[in-house]
């Protein structure tokens, strides 16, 4: 690879300061032994913590570290979503701050994309340091998500990945207020493909995904890529419809309990099927309701290490697209 091109590498943070520290040596250590050319850029998520004033240090430091500042927690995939737009490398790479995603797996995601790959993703063999109940429901969700949408979005991965200028440029077009970054990339194709790697615990401090949103991203994930949802849910209330008819009718037929506990029974069976659906729709309603405000996705409140402010640019190019 020559070393004029450039990898940029995204890592969102939030209140990570017991681990940043480390983050950055051991990325500098990485960076120092590569022919390549690198960029690290992180993108606070709005952290309360002294995070911001550890990257800052380290900038007087280390020439290639870069940050961006929300002006408040706007969320992890948004966080994303801002550090390929300020991304300037041939090839993007985002991965966590907390060392679960490797950089010794980077090498093999390079070859991969010189090989002729648009993206290349890391596929989880193992996941160290994390509950049987979040690996179990992990896996389950990917694959449900895959059952219920036509992209082809692989399972046992997260938003580790490499993906090509090309791809980073199609992305910066999406202006989604709930994005869902890992089945975006599948969605806009290119040529892709997986390299396996084994998910390390965390360097430190604690998981800044617990089970609330965890479910807001699955929900996510679900709502961006499929309809059916919709469908279940009317299927789901015929269903309890057939039921409690159903009920009623065995009630007065075999006598052996009374109608009245069928038919209480049923109206609750009932009711929870029509509250399930309006609950799914709720969340797709809900959706078109957040984008059709046309908010700004994010605020930055401030970035250094950056040249100019790429993220002004984005916004007077958006402007001028509307227009």
């Amino acid at each position: 690879m020559s070393q004029t091109q450039l990898i940029s590498i995204v890592l969102p943070v939030y209140n990570e300061s017991a681990g940043i520290k480390k983050t950055i040596a051991v990325l500098e250590n990485y960076v120092e032994a590569r022919d390549e050319q690198y960029e690290l850029i992180f993108v606070d998520d709005g952290s309360s913590d002294d995070t911001v004033a550890k990257i800052n240090a380290a900038m007087a430091q280390c020439r290639n570290v870069r940050l961006v500042q929300f002006s408040r927690n706007f969320g992890h995939q948004l966080a994303i979503s801002a550090g390929i737009r300020y991304a300037s490398g041939d090839a993007v790479v985002v991965m966590d701050a907390d060392l679960q995603d490797p950089p010794s797996v980077i090498p093999a995601m390079i070859a991969q994309w010189q090989a002729g790959y648009a993206v290349v993703y890391g596929k989880r063999r193992h996941r160290d340091g994390e509950t049987w109940f979040k690996k179990v429901s992990a896996a389950a969700f990917y694959r449900l998500l895959r059952a219920m949408t036509s992209t082809d979005i692989p399972v046992d991965t997260g938003d580790f990945r490499l993906m090509d200028r090309k791809v980073v440029d199609v992305l910066k077009q999406f202006d989604e207020t709930d994005p869902y970054v890992r089945g975006l990339v599948s969605w806009v194709g290119f040529k892709q493909t997986g390299v396996l790697y084994d998910r390390q615990d965390r360097n430190a401090g604690k998981s800044k995904y617990p089970l609330k949103k965890m479910l807001h991203l699955a929900l996510n994930g679900i709502t961006s890529f499929s309809t059916i949802p919709l469908t279940l849910a009317l299927w789901f209330s015929g269903l309890a419809l057939g039921i409690s008819v159903l009920s009623v009718l065995i009630a007065e037929l075999t006598g052996t309990l009374g109608a009245t506990v069928w038919i209480v029974a049923s109206l609750f069976f009932l009711g929870s099927g029509l509250f399930l659906s309006l609950g799914i729709i709720g969340s797709y309603l809900g959706r078109v309701f957040n984008q059709s405000r046309e908010r700004p996705l994010y605020i930055v409140a401030q970035t250094q290490g950056f040249a100019q402010n790429k993220f002004q640019q984005y916004q007077q190019q958006r402007l001028q697209n509307q227009g």
